[in-house]
């Protein structure tokens, strides 16, 4: 295809004309390939949620290792950001080895 006797509203027309090909033809190829996975997964006999994590067994949540003396209904499993309590405990000083259950 010679695009140089093209005028640039016909250069963008065929853009857009290629920008929805292309789109279309992408969403062909994934369809094929998630077909292609279903068929090798049953082929085998392995349970799709196997495949996409969903198999996994969820480990439930992690118990505290530190509690508020002040408070004991205030817990921290160590994880994640700092509660205040225990940001405010490390600032005066203390270890935080004396908040461990």
């Amino acid at each position: 295809m010679d695009l140089s006797n093209l005028s640039a509203a016909d250069l963008r027309n065929q853009q857009e004309h290629i920008k929805r090909e292309l789109k279309k033809r992408e969403s062909q190829e994934r369809a094929r390939a998630v077909e292609q996975i279903f068929a090798i997964a049953k082929s085998v006999g392995l349970p799709l949620q196997d495949l996409i994590g969903g198999g996994r067994a969820k480990t439930g949540s992690v118990a505290p290792r530190y509690r508020n003396p002040a408070d004991a209904s205030q817990q921290w499993t160590g994880r994640g950001r700092q509660p205040k309590w225990v940001k405010d405990w490390l600032d005066a000083g203390k270890s935080i080895d004396l908040l461990r259950l």
